[in-house]
């Protein structure tokens, strides 16, 4: 993680020095604060990859001699074939379509992701699929 946590310090650096030019040309203080939060999150995410990446044990990605079979192994489990996603992000939409149109709308479409998170959650839980 050494890698990823001096990009991260070196992006942070970089908007740290847009951020000044940007504030000297423009002075305008929206921009400069935005600037000046991404140069936040920059040097945090970089901090805590470096912080955390001494504490772990060497990763095959950091190893200059690994070889790519050291890098195998279960990743995860994926679902091929959830439809919960889109009903998720269909949800979501109509919740933020109800900030334009009404609250009546957004409250419909908060009960609506409420709804899909749960089935998201808990489908390996009941039917076919279940554990």
């Amino acid at each position: 993680m050494k890698v990823e946590g001096w990009l991260f310090l070196g992006c942070g650096i970089f908007f740290a020095g847009v951020d000044i030019v940007y504030w000297y040309v423009s002075k305008e203080p929206t921009g400069t604060t935005a600037l000046a939060l991404a140069v936040g999150l920059a040097v945090l995410t970089g901090f805590y990859c470096l912080f955390t990446g001494r504490r772990l044990p060497k990763r095959p990605e950091d190893d200059n001699l690994g070889e790519i079979a050291q890098g195998t192994g279960e990743v995860g489990f994926f679902s091929p074939h959830s439809w919960w996603p889109l009903f998720v992000g269909l949800a979501c939409a109509f919740a933020a379509l109800g900030f334009a149109i009404g609250w009546w709308l957004f409250l419909i479409g908060l009960m609506l992701t409420m709804f899909a998170i749960i089935g998201f959650v808990f489908e390996y839980y009941r039917g076919n699929f279940s554990h």
